[in-house]
């Protein structure tokens, strides 16, 4: 057993040939871009695509294979110069009838161990999905109803950022999970927190207690890699063993979610549209304390105030959720810095887990180092964000 850190959820902005396949993704993001990425740059051992069953992708992905740069494995995944593994998956949007009779949206990530897999979840899909070729499109399928057609293809679906306020299922859809997944409910064995979501007030809802927790990146440029990610023990780099992981079965587990303090996320606290700017008040706020509308969209942070059903208590199976500011959020720490410890320590994961603070001033200088020391301790002050505005970051 070894540990390895994962990022489950990475998005294609463009084709190899340049078809649109994530619209807000950069371009940039295609699929050996990624792959490379997180090889040279990030030190990310196993990165979910999550816009694979797009027809131009998945002709990508045929074309990597030839290149004899990577290989697919029995056990699921794609192997990239014997190092990094690459889980094919796919984003859907569902739609569910809320509590109160109106509609709801929500994103689920779907993995598949096989290129077969997905090709045939691809073609299934066509049928329910107006365009396939692009990413995250709206289904004419719920949530249980996308879960039958993923278990086809020997895939599983895990919850996508489950508390913003757009797309999402806590946030859009519904107060309860059980209500939506019905008798299937013990077979969604996670949850995706998203940005503006912790440890700590996901586990105030206690129909979550037997889920696991996973912290993902949602990048849509390659420098937003590994913003969040998770750190598992497992016995090789392969889809059926980081399954494995986030069930926590065998001795496989979750050692740890790494993601941004909740206050940074964009969708962290309630938004005015009115007069354009986030709520301060205490949670949860239905008027603005700034103009006095009533036009808000709900943030995480409130909206959880509004379901929650408990204290939080953790199961003792839950990991540590450890704050941590990836290098491009940390103030004053700008990209000829990042270069530079780049050529000296290789990788993101070597220079935010294994470089000592001596070891960093000697190649940035005191300044700089005590920033990033500062920034991987958690002493800083955190701006909240908010209608779709990350959060700021002030040292301390």
């Amino acid at each position: 057993m070894y540990e390895i850190f994962a990022d489950l959820h990475v998005h294609i902005g463009r084709s190899e040939n340049g078809k649109p396949i994530k619209i807000t993704a950069a371009k940039s993001l295609n699929f050996a871009n990624i792959a490379k990425e997180c090889f040279d740059r990030k030190g990310i051992d196993v990165v979910g695509i999550i816009d694979c069953a797009s027809p131009y992708v998945i002709e990508d992905i045929e074309n990597f294979l030839k290149s004899g740069e990577a290989y697919e494995i029995e056990d699921g995944g794609i192997i990239y110069k014997d190092k990094i593994c690459i889980i094919l998956g796919s984003e859907i949007e569902t739609t569910e009838i809320r509590e109160d009779g109106k509609r709801g949206c929500a994103h689920n990530l779907c993995y598949f161990p096989t290129l077969k897999d997905i090709k045939g979840f691809s073609k299934e899909m066509s049928h329910h999905i107006h365009n396939i070729t692009l990413s995250s499109q709206k289904s004419d399928l719920s949530g249980y109803e996308l879960l039958s057609i993923v278990q086809k293809y020997n895939g599983v679906l895990i919850p996508a950022h489950i508390f913003t306020p757009y797309k999402s299922y806590y946030g859009n859809c519904t107060e309860r999970l059980q209500r939506i997944f019905k008798d299937k409910y013990k077979e969604v064995f996670a949850v995706e927190l998203g940005l503006s979501a912790d440890t700590e007030i996901a586990d105030e809802i206690s129909e979550l207690s037997n889920k696991s927790f996973i912290t993902n990146s949602d990048a849509h440029s390659l420098p937003k890699i590994a913003r969040e990610y998770n750190k598992l023990l497992v016995e090789n780099i392969s889809f059926s063993e980081i399954i494995k992981a986030i069930k926590m079965e065998d001795g496989r587990k979750i050692l740890a979610n790494y993601g941004l303090d909740p206050k940074l996320g964009k969708y962290n606290r309630s938004f005015c549209e009115d007069c354009n700017s986030s709520i301060e008040t205490e949670p949860p706020a239905f008027t603005c304390n700034k103009c006095g509308g009533n036009n808000i969209t709900m943030g995480v942070y409130d909206r959880i105030e509004v379901i929650k059903d408990q204290n939080s208590t953790s199961p003792n199976f839950r990991p540590k959720y450890n704050y941590q500011i990836p290098l491009q959020f940390m103030p004053g720490v700008g990209g000829k810095t990042i270069e530079k410890l780049l050529e000296n320590f290789g990788t993101e994961m070597t220079i935010l887990h294994k470089a000592t603070k001596d070891d960093i001033e000697a190649v940035v200088g005191n300044k700089q180092a005590q920033i990033i020391d500062n920034s991987r301790n958690g002493n800083m002050h955190i701006h909240a964000g908010g209608g779709g505005v990350y959060g700021k970051v002030q040292l301390g």
